[in-house]
């Protein structure tokens, strides 16, 4: 029942619902001789991952902005992060998936799909459904880059800013154990958010990058970063 914790259960749920949406359909097709998805099912899927992975990219930075207040100015956390605080935070972390996903599902949905396609990859992307667009998707492509500069770049430079203040704040304590504290504190969501941060930027925000790359990256934030999530999480605790 502390902030952190609040955090880390809405992460869990983010986590358990995008996986949920991405792994069972790609073991279906993995396993059966037709790999065949439907244009509304593959709309739901990419509208649910942008949703999640948007939310998880907003939770990321709430969780760093809390380790800041927890170890920058630990006098003043109870009266900073009080309960109605957390709870605003959280629920913005989800509004701001739900706009990232109506504003790239829109732009990629509106295009015309026209015949049977084949989708060179496993799981219904923005990136790969552009690709197979019957007209000009250059609107589209910047509308999502610009979504992705918004929603990666913006929380990836709160985290730098936090962990700045963080590091010059642990490497003046005198006490050697509340140095290794502090460290191992934000030692575990450093991994996950380098994890996860990095290989979205990679997808998102490099278009000149091969279809096989982003195949090969995505994996990581759609079935690794989950999975580890909790063992990083966990193990440490």
């Amino acid at each position: 029942h502390t902030p952190m914790y609040f955090f880390l259960c809405n992460l869990s749920l983010a986590d358990l619902c995008f996986s949920t949406n991405i792994v069972p359909q790609a073991l279906v097709h993995l396993l059966s001789r037709k790999k065949v998805i439907s244009f509304p099912r593959c709309a739901a899927q990419l509208l649910f991952f942008l949703i999640l992975g948007g939310t998880q990219c907003a939770l990321l930075a709430v969780m760093s902005y809390d380790r800041y207040v927890a170890i920058c100015k630990p006098m003043h956390y109870p009266t900073i992060m009080t309960w109605k605080v957390c709870v605003q935070l959280a629920a913005g972390s989800w509004a701001s998936g739900i706009l990232v996903s109506v504003v790239d599902a829109t732009f990629t949905l509106r295009l015309p799909y026209r015949g049977s396609n084949s989708i060179a990859h496993f799981f219904c992307e923005a990136p790969a459904l552009l690709i197979l667009a019957t007209t000009d998707a250059r609107i589209s492509e910047m509308a999502i880059f610009l979504v992705g500069v918004v929603i990666l770049l913006m929380p990836v430079s709160l985290i730098l800013v936090s962990y700045g203040h963080i590091i010059v704040t642990v490497v003046r304590m005198k006490s050697a154990a509340g140095r290794l504290k502090a460290f191992s504190t934000c030692g575990s969501h450093l991994i996950v958010v380098i994890l996860f941060y990095g290989s979205a930027i990679v997808t998102y925000m490099t278009p000149k990058s091969s279809k096989e790359l982003k195949t090969l990256v995505s994996v990581f934030y759609t079935m690794v970063t989950p999975m580890l999530n909790p063992l990083i999480y966990s193990l440490r605790n």
